[in-house]
């Protein structure tokens, strides 16, 4: 498999002759821009997507979290079809920041292609995919009272991880 990156020359994506090297789960591919070869390795984690159905509600939800909305913009056009692989993509994204400026997430809404269900909506802990976000807070119980104030819910409990922290 390649792409050619405008602006850039050429650059091929693929995979290695030797053995795959997976580091937690995670592919490091090979990369060969104009001939020169190399591992390609991340340099930080940029932000997380998450689909949403209602944006407001996602806003308000990690709002009340302690993020920041950095921006708001519809996004559409030949570089989003190609980037996610569908036709007609239309989407309305909004940029969330954490309180400490390092961590973003960005919430998109599909006005096309129509959303997927899944089902079931929440699905078990041990489905293929994303399996959650977490996030460091001052306090559990606050944050989940907070939380629950404005409609949330719990999928499992609060509890203790050894002598180190309180997680749900």
């Amino acid at each position: 498999m390649g792409h050619r990156a405008e602006g850039c020359g050429s650059v091929n994506i693929s995979r290695t002759r030797r053995k795959p090297r997976h580091i937690a789960g995670l592919f490091i591919a090979r990369i060969s821009v104009n001939g020169y070869t190399r591992d390609v390795t991340i340099k930080r984690l940029d932000h997380v997507v998450v689909v949403v159905d209602d944006l407001a509600a996602a806003i308000t939800f990690f709002t009340a979290l302690g993020m920041t909305k950095e921006g708001e913009m519809p996004i559409e056009g030949p570089w989003v079809d190609r980037v996610n692989g569908i036709e007609n993509v239309q989407v309305d994204i909004v940029m969330m920041n954490t309180p400490d400026g390092h961590g973003k997430l960005e919430l998109t809404k599909f006005r096309n292609p129509k959303l997927v269900e899944v089902r079931p909506a929440i699905q078990p802990p041990n489905a293929l995919g994303l399996r959650s976000v977490m996030f460091t807070v001052e306090s559990v119980d606050d944050t989940v009272a907070s939380l629950r104030a404005n409609g949330a819910e719990l999928i499992g409990e609060v509890v203790q991880y050894q002598d180190k922290y309180r997680l749900c």
